[in-house]
C-alpha cells in the first residue's frame, strides 16, 4: 500500500478545474440524500433571473442505485467527490442501497457509487440509472466522509451495524477493484478521558467482540444494545464515529489524514505513510474542538484544515465554531472562530464548511442559523474574534427555515453555492440550493426542488463537447 498521495479531498476537489466559466459550461452536482439521485445543475441557466426560485436550472437526475423490484428507489447520497480527470463522480450512500421512507435508523452497509459525470449533465437520462457504472462497498457501515489517493479510497465509517453509534474504522478500498486493502482503528474514549470505555482492543483481536457495559441501554424492541442506538445520549464518548476525512500536506511533504469526529468532540491526526504500511493504530493525535465536528476540509494546498463543530451525541447541544488547524503543527487548534451568531451561546450548527480556490476565505452554511458565514483565514489565525467577515442571511422561497448542510466554490472563486432544506417525509424533492456571489456577498439565485434533506455537493466544470442538453 505504499503508493503516491494524490492530494485531494472535498474542498480541493471543488476548485481542480481552473478554465474560465466562459470556457466551459459550469455544473452544481448535489446529493438528494432521502430523494436518492444526484441533481444536474446548469449554473448558467441557474443565474438567469427569470429561472430564480424554481427548479428549471435542474438540467438531469440520476439514481445513485437501481430501483427495488417493486419500483422504490434506493440509496442515501450523502457526501460527492469529483476524480483527477473530471469524468466520474464519487457518490457516498451512507447507508448504502435502502429505501429511505422505510430505513429509518442509523448503521446501514455503505458503498460508493461510480457515476459518469458526461452522463449524469445529459437530459435524457433524467431520472435513470445510466450515469451509474457500479457500486463499491465502503467496508463497514454508516459511510461518510471520502477522500482519494492515487489508487485508492479513504472512507470515513461514522457508526455500527444498525447503530449510531460504534463507529471506529477508516477503510482503504481500491479504487480499481473495490477490494479493501487496509482500515485504522482509531483509539475509543480518546476525546473523552473521563468517560470510563470498557475494554475493546485496538486494534481489533479476534474473539473480542463489542464492548459490554455495565448498564446496557434498552432498544424500541425491549432488547439490550451494548451501544446506544440513537443521539444524544448520555453513553457517546467512547467511540469517535467519524464523519468527514480531509488530508493535509506539511511543508516537509508529510501527509496527515485529519477525521471529524462527532462521537468523541474532537479530530483525529493520522500518520498516512504509516497506515499505507498496514498499520492499523497508525492515529498519532487527537486534537480537541468545541463539540463533535461534522464537515471537515483542507485548503487547497493542504496547508490548513477547518472543522466545523456541529452538535454533541451525548447531549442537545449545537456548537457556533469552526476549528482550524495548522498542519506544520498538526496535534492542536490553530484557531476557533464562533461562527453565525454574536451570542456566545448561540448554537448555529455549523456544518459542511469549503474553501475558495485562493485558499484564502472559508465558506460555512450554518445550518441551525439559517445563514452562511464567511471566514477570512488569515485573520482568523491572527485573531480569531475578527475572522467571520461577513454573514449572509438564506431564506426559502416558501418561507421554510433554510437548513444549509453543504457548501462548494466555483473554480473561478467568483460563487458558493449551497444545499439545504430539512427533511420530509415521505420523500419528495423540497431541498434548495442557494448561488452566493463573493463579490457582493449576497444570495444572487435560488433553485428550488433539489432532493430531500440534500447533504453534500460539488461543482465542476465540463467543457462543451463532453455533454448534450
Amino acid at each position: 500500500m505504499n503508493l503516491r498521495v494524490t492530494l485531494l479531498s472535498g474542498a480541493l476537489l471543488l476548485c481542480f478545474a481552473h478554465e474560465a466559466l466562459s470556457d466551459s459550461d459550469t455544473w452544481i452536482l448535489a446529493t438528494g440524500r432521502r430523494d436518492p439521485r444526484m441533481y444536474a445543475i446548469d449554473l448558467k441557466k441557474a443565474l438567469r433571473p427569470e429561472n430564480n426560485n424554481t427548479p428549471n436550472a435542474i438540467v438531469s437526475r440520476s439514481k445513485v442505485a437501481l430501483d427495488r423490484l417493486d419500483g422504490k428507489l434506493l440509496g442515501d447520497s450523502a457526501n460527492v467527490v469529483i476524480s483527477e480527470d473530471r469524468k466520474t463522480a464519487y457518490v457516498v450512500n451512507h447507508h448504502g442501497a435502502i429505501d429511505n421512507d422505510e430505513f429509518l435508523q442509523h448503521g446501514g452497509r455503505g458503498n460508493i457509487a461510480v457515476m459518469n459525470i458526461r452522463k449524469m449533465v445529459q437530459r435524457r437520462n433524467d431520472n435513470t440509472a445510466e450515469a451509474l457504472e457500479r457500486h463499491v462497498d465502503s467496508g463497514h457501515f454508516g459511510s461518510v466522509g471520502l477522500v482519494l489517493l492515487k489508487d485508492m479510497f479513504i472512507i470515513g465509517n461514522a457508526e455500527s451495524h444498525l447503530t449510531e453509534d460504534g463507529g471506529n474504522r477508516i477503510t482503504f478500498v481500491d479504487r480499481k477493484t473495490g477490494s479493501l486493502r487496509g482500515e485504522v482503528e482509531l483509539a475509543l474514549g480518546a476525546g473523552v478521558p473521563q468517560f470510563p470505555c470498557p475494554r475493546f482492543p485496538v486494534p481489533f483481536v479476534s474473539p473480542s467482540g463489542p464492548p459490554t457495559f455495565q448498564n446496557t441501554f434498552p432498544t424500541p424492541n425491549g432488547r439490550f444494545s451494548p451501544v446506544p442506538l440513537l443521539s444524544p445520549h448520555p453513553a457517546w464518548g467512547c467511540f469517535p464515529d467519524s464523519n468527514g476525512l480531509a488530508l493535509g500536506r506539511a511543508r516537509s511533504g508529510k501527509t496527515y489524514l485529519y477525521a471529524a469526529n462527532g462521537g468523541t468532540d474532537d479530530v483525529s491526526v493520522i500518520d498516512l505513510d504509516a497506515a499505507l504500511k498496514g498499520n492499523r493504530t497508525a492515529e498519532i493525535a487527537r486534537i480537541p474542538t468545541q463539540i463533535g465536528p461534522w464537515g471537515i476540509a483542507s485548503s487547497p494546498h493542504g496547508r490548513y484544515i477547518v472543522a466545523a463543530n456541529r452538535e454533541s451525541q451525548r447531549v442537545a447541544f449545537e456548537g457556533n465554531t469552526i476549528s482550524i488547524i495548522d498542519v506544520e503543527n498538526p496535534t492542536v487548534e490553530a484557531a476557533r472562530v464562533r461562527v453565525g451568531t454574536n451570542d456566545p451561546n448561540g448554537q448555529t450548527r455549523p456544518f459542511i464548511p469549503s474553501f475558495t480556490p485562493d485558499g484564502k476565505e472559508i465558506i460555512v452554511p450554518n445550518f441551525r442559523a439559517n445563514n452562511l458565514s464567511i471566514v477570512d483565514l488569515h485573520l482568523a489565525l491572527a485573531d480569531p474574534a475578527k475572522g467571520e467577515v461577513a454573514r449572509i442571511p438564506l431564506t426559502r422561497p416558501d418561507g421554510g427555515p433554510a437548513r444549509p448542510k453543504g457548501s462548494a466554490v466555483t473554480s473561478d472563486g467568483r460563487y458558493a453555492v449551497i444545499s439545504g432544506g430539512a427533511r420530509v417525509t415521505p420523500s419528495a424533492p423540497s431541498g434548495t440550493v442557494w448561488i452566493v456571489d463573493l463579490r457582493k456577498r449576497a444570495v444572487v439565485a435560488t433553485v428550488t426542488g433539489v432532493g430531500n434533506d440534500p447533504y453534500g455537493l460539488a461543482v465542476v466544470d465540463v467543457k462543451d463537447h463532453d455533454h448534450d442538453d
